[in-house]
């Protein structure tokens, strides 16, 4: 199956969820190729870059189920590759 490498831009604005969105990194962690998280303490939030490699369907469901954790926003940007 044909992969395509992206980024999921992740702001965390409630800790609340945190704990659910690592379990789902993990889920999906055979396909992620890199992770960088930065906490914005000024704001209090933290804010998330996961690299990835995979099929557009996983990508997909990988960043709405994110996206749909209370306090959690993620947004996704596919290489042209």
């Amino acid at each position: 199956m044909e992969t395509r490498v992206a980024v999921i831009g992740i702001i965390v604005e409630s800790n609340d969820s945190v704990e659910e969105m690592n379990q789902l990194l993990h889920e999906y962690g055979t396909y992620i190729i890199g992770r960088m998280g930065i906490p914005y303490r000024e704001r209090k939030i933290n804010i998330i870059s996961i690299a990835i490699d995979a099929p557009q369907d996983i990508i997909s469901a990988l960043a709405g189920k994110i996206g749909r954790l209370s306090g959690v926003s993620a947004k996704t940007a596919y290489s042209n590759v």
